[in-house]
């Protein structure tokens, strides 16, 4: 499964008086999404100045990529 499937699932579960305007869930989606990205890049270290500076920044790019839907979410 991917994230963005995975979001849209949970808006379409949640009590928000959306399911009846198409494409609404999408649009609920987005902010979510882009403040899940801002929250993830404000955690990345600058530069790679230790082995857990390199870590922390593939596990960051990893969780993006989840994020925009170009990598399932581990099982």
């Amino acid at each position: 499964m991917k994230f963005p499937e995975l979001l849209l699932q949970a808006i379409g579960r949640s009590e928000i008086p959306l399911r009846f305007e198409p494409g609404a869930d999408e649009a609920v989606a987005a902010p979510v999404t882009e403040l899940i990205r801002i929250w993830l890049l404000s955690h990345a270290p600058v530069s790679a100045q230790s082995e857990s500076d390199g870590g922390r920044r593939a596990l960051i790019q990893e969780l993006l990529q989840e994020l925009d839907g170009s990598r399932e979410l581990p099982a």
